[in-house]
């Protein structure tokens, strides 16, 4: 995944009349993104610590991509965004990153 893909699945599911399930899948994006880069920095030790830690917040983030994405269909809303993005657990990591990059960037 690049930027430009990020930018462009971002946008589509950001069109969903489902705005409470997306506030909910921002805020657990936002938080793996900073986990994920506290880990980065972490020494073993502290990698280690926060393991479980990490993969909880991905566990949720992939469960509110999921809900998102049920509801919408459900609503006869357009998916392809999540169809796209495909069920990979790095990849959807990946994507929490950029979110919390294209939010940062958004509010500057």
């Amino acid at each position: 995944m690049d930027f430009r893909e990020a930018r462009e699945l971002f946008e589509e599911l950001s069109r969903t009349r489902q705005q409470e399930l997306l506030a909910d899948l921002i805020e657990s994006a936002v938080r793996y993104a900073r986990i994920r880069a506290n880990w980065y920095l972490a020494d073993p030790e502290g990698r280690r610590e926060m393991e479980e830690l990490r993969t909880r917040a991905h566990n949720a983030l992939i469960d509110n991509f999921n809900i998102l994405a049920r509801n919408m269909r459900k609503e006869g809303e357009d998916i392809g965004w999540w169809q796209r993005l495909g069920q990979n657990r790095q990849r959807i990591g990946d994507f929490a990153c950029y979110i919390h990059c294209i939010l940062g960037l958004k509010a500057g």
